[in-house]
């Protein structure tokens, strides 16, 4: 557990996955408690792939590997390397089962940060192969909405740093992209959350300005801002009519429909060279 005057947060070593955000002064838990008759996850941290990959397979050297839906890092179980009051640092080191899935030698670290009323949240990627390792890295935090007893999911919504034009990515039954695009009901740099709003699954961001989005209410000024700068894209759910929305960073996404491609000429993926580390942080504000 991490704590300080604000926020207490407690982290699980199964996927390094946060299980709690509590706020002191206001006594409230802001993370989902993980219901499995609804949504069993809290916040998972989403490894070498996020979304789903076509005949849940990536293609290396012309091999087929089986790759689920997010990865595998959320079932797989870090080692607590570092720990103090206000920092935790988890480690997954590459093994004979990660590799059956992803044949790639690497070093997977979280590091969470605790500063006032900011989590920071930092995943770092070091490559400990001969070649270059190909990834996807994401979030998918899932924030309790609404914040407290006699409101109202339709009493919240989400604020944008910006005002700007927002498509959703249209996503098939099976979660695959199908090329068609949605322009996304707002009002300025608003997206009012309802009961409807995630019928037809995610709403996913390609082209995102703003590296900012809050929950608000309209009954009181407390917030929920999480900060992506290192993110360019972004996905968010909830189950349809559940009280949560996540708030989703990512770098990559799921394929499209069609043929599988590569893993290395996948849409969005991400690289880092030989001997080299990568590291993107974003960071959650109560």
């Amino acid at each position: 557990m991490l704590s300080n005057d604000i926020l207490s947060v407690s982290i699980r070593p199964q996927g390094a996955e946060l299980t709690s955000v509590f706020h002191k002064p206001s006594g409230t838990e802001h993370l989902w408690q993980g219901d499995p008759a609804v949504w069993g996850w809290h916040a998972p941290n989403l490894f070498p792939v996020v979304g789903g990959c076509l005949n849940n397979q990536i293609w290396v050297d012309g091999q087929a590997y089986p790759m689920g839906r997010h990865g595998f890092t959320r079932q797989s179980v870090f080692t607590l390397a570092e720990h103090t009051d206000t920092t935790a640092r988890f480690v997954l080191t590459d093994s004979d089962e990660t590799r059956a899935s992803y044949p790639y030698r690497f070093v997977f670290e979280i590091i969470y940060t605790l500063e006032g009323a900011t989590l920071a949240i930092t995943y770092r990627v070091r490559n400990t192969d001969d070649r270059p390792v190909f990834f996807s890295v994401g979030a998918h935090p899932a924030f309790n909405v609404p914040f407290g007893a006699n409101e109202d999911l339709t009493d919240y919504w989400l604020e944008f740093e910006y005002t700007e034009p927002l498509e959703t990515h249209l996503l098939s039954p099976e979660g695959y992209f199908t090329g068609q695009t949605e322009s996304i009901e707002q009002v300025d740099n608003r997206i009012p959350l309802t009961k409807h709003l995630f019928d037809k699954d995610a709403l996913v961001l390609k082209n995102l300005r703003s590296r900012e989005v809050r929950i608000r209410s309209k009954n009181h000024d407390r917030a929920v801002t999480v900060r992506f700068n290192d993110f360019p894209y972004l996905g968010i759910w909830a189950k349809p009519g559940a009280p949560f929305v996540c708030i989703e960073p990512w770098l990559g996404y799921a394929d499209s429909v069609g043929e599988p491609v590569p893993f290395s000429q996948k849409e969005a993926i991400q690289q880092v060279g030989v001997g080299e580390v990568f590291e993107a942080t974003f960071t959650i504000t109560l």
